[in-house]
Parts: structure tokens; sequence; C-alpha cells
């Protein structure tokens, strides 16, 4: 008989489990990063398209926060709350309206002084300038010189497109809008209360998860008030240290500027750096003495590093410091989003997510970034 050769058939090798899990899991990962990155796309594109939308929600929401300590003193005080939400809101319209009056007239003078004043402070600036502008004509000689010139005819092309106050602001009807919707939405909010965190801990099914989002809610919204009452207060101090300095400087409408540098104080660094040209022109074109002229704007800049540096962190602390690398990128991002209003609102609203990860623990490390 042939003998028959057997060859041993190999077994079939089992899958690894925990490999195959481990590839799924990253797969999922990746998807769900790239779901969070279409996202937060999507998010900024609608911040920005719906500005007009969303701006006067958030200051609303923000002067909410910073009134209703005032407004839960009134109900202790026997006062309904729809009552004290009145109350606050007219007080705060009369003096809005009573700042703008006494204000307008003097603001409107200076701006209509700012040609002349721009062109007497070129005239007095020209000794300073005047080494810069040699080295600017001796850069256009040589560019002259190297230039190949040719037959052909330059054209320029001029595109129009709306001015520098309606690219900043909007035009008229869209602030009066928004400000008529953001009293009545600030009137409304304080009147409710509590009300929609009652609605929230409804809606939470177990009553630990109802406990802790009471706690949650109250230590946020004390802190963001804290937080907002005491920046609000601080510059409406550098502002009457600033109008107190610029009148001892014999500074003209001293009341003027101490309201500008308390409105700019709310923008970091942009809003100092706009205050010092502001002043450096006002006073060059006030002051015969080149001297006594750059002394004002000498003085603002000693008055806001001594704000920034010893005032703002001994009363605000270090749990409250935004980190300066934070503010920037905050700044330039509200910048971009919502123009002139953002960059008012970028530090409030950074504070706010600040505050609001502390009291997540999930959230902890990004309010770890932003501040200090």
């Amino acid at each position: 008989m042939d003998s028959v050769e057997r060859v041993p058939v190999e077994a079939g090798r089992e899958p690894d489990i925990g490999k195959s899990a481990e590839v799924l899991r990253e797969r999922v990962e990746v998807r769900s990063l790239a779901i969070t990155g279409l996202f937060v796309l999507a998010l900024f594109y609608t911040l920005y398209f719906a500005r007009t939308f969303f701006l006067p929600i958030v200051l609303a929401l923000l002067l909410d926060f910073l009134l209703n300590p005032i407004i839960r003193g009134l109900k202790r005080a026997r006062i309904p709350e729809p009552v004290g939400a009145a109350v606050v809101l007219l007080a705060l319209l009369a003096a809005l309206g009573l700042g703008v009056y006494t204000l307008a007239d003097p603001a409107r003078e200076w701006l209509a002084k700012v040609p002349a004043s721009l062109q007497q402070a070129q005239t007095k600036l020209r000794s300073i300038r005047r080494p810069v502008e040699q080295v600017s004509k001796t850069a256009q000689q040589v560019e002259a010189a190297t230039s190949v010139e040719g037959d052909t005819q330059k054209r320029e092309v001029v595109v129009r497109g709306p001015d520098l106050s309606q690219r900043l602001f909007g035009t008229t009807q869209n602030i009066v809008a928004a400000m008529i919707e953001m009293v009545i939405l600030l009137y409304f909010l304080m009147a409710a209360g509590d009300l929609f965190l009652q609605k929230l801990i409804k809606v939470l099914p177990q009553f630990r998860d109802k406990k802790r989002a009471v706690s949650i809610a109250r230590e946020t919204e004390a802190s963001i008030s804290a937080y907002l009452s005491t920046v609000a207060l601080l510059n409406v101090g550098e502002g009457i240290a600033v109008a107190g300095l610029m009148s001892l400087l014999g500074m003209p409408t001293a009341v003027l500027w101490g309201v500008l540098a308390a409105l700019l104080e709310f923008i970091p660094y942009v809003g100092a750096a706009l205050m010092v040209i502001v002043l450096t022109l006002a006073a060059v074109t006030t002051f015969d003495s080149l001297g006594h002229a750059l002394l004002v704007p000498a003085a603002f800049l000693a008055l806001n590093f001594a704000q920034a540096n010893f005032v703002s962190p001994l009363i605000l602390g270090r749990r409250l410091t935004l980190n300066p690398v934070a503010i920037f990128i905050g700044l330039a991002f509200w910048w971009w989003i919502w123009g002139v209003p953002g960059a008012f609102l970028a530090v409030p609203l950074l504070a706010t997510l600040k505050i609001f990860c502390d009291h997540i623990e999930t959230l902890a490390p990004i309010g770890e970034f932003l501040g200090k």
C-alpha cells in the first residue's frame, strides 16, 4: 500500500480582542474629536453672523449678574422683584441719560476740534518727527532711483464701503433696536428672579443632582456678581482718579477724560493705548509747552500701571485674575466676532467662563488655563 503523507492542518489564530477594542476606541475618539471641531466651527459661525441677535442677550445677562445683588437686597426689604427691577432699571437709565446729557456738549466740541488738533499736534511734534521724515525721504529717493519707469499709466481702483462708524458700531437703527431689546430683556431677567433655577431643579430627576445644581448655580452667580461689581467699581475709581489728575494738570473737561478712561478700562491694553493717544493729542493742542503736554499721558500711564499691577490684583485676588495670554486671545477673538462691543465684553465673558469652569469638576482644567 502506498503510504499517504498527512500534512498537519494549522489551526487558525484567534483574534486579539483587546487590540480590536483599542482600535475601535481610537476610531470613536477621532470621530468624537471631529464632531467637536465641527460643532465649535458652527458655533463661531453662528456667533459671527447672528451678532445682532446674541449681543443684546449677552449684555443683558451680564448686567443681570451685576444688578442681582441689588434686587435681592430690595426683596429682603419687602419690595417685590418686579417692582425692584423697575426701580433699578429706571435709576440706571436715568443715570445714563444724565451722563450723556452732561458730557454730550464737551465731547461734541472736542470732536469738532479733531482736524485742527491734528494739524497743531503735527506742527508741535515736527521736531520729534524730523529725523523720521529724513529717513523716509532718503528711502523714497533710493526707491525712485532704482525703479524702472514704464509707458503704461497706473490706475487706482477705489472700493467704497461703509464708513468707520458703521463698521465699528453699526447703523443707528441697529443700535437703537439692540438697546431696546437689551433693556426689555434685562427687566424680565431681573423680575424673574430664581425662576430659571427653579425650572432646572424640576427637570433634574435625582435629589443629589438637584442639590448639586443649586449649589453650583448659587456659587457661580455669587462669584460672577462679585467679580463684575468689583471690576466696575475699580474702573469707576480709576475714572475718578484720572479726572482729578487731569484737573490738577490743567486739562479742560476733566470729567470727560475720567469717564472715557473708566469705559476704556474694560478693554485691557488696547483701551490704555487709545487713552494715551487721545490724551496726547488733546494735551498737545491745549498747552504751549511740549513738556507740559507730554506730562499728561505720562501721568495717566503711571496711574494705569499702578492700578493694573497693584490695586486690581490686591482686590480681586489671584483666583479671579486672568492670564494675560488668555486676555489677549479672548480680546482678539471677541473683537473679530462682535467688533467694539465684543472688545468691551471680552474680559467679563472670559471671567464668567473661568468662574463657571472652576465650579464644575470636568471643566476645571479650562479654568486653570484661563487663570494665572
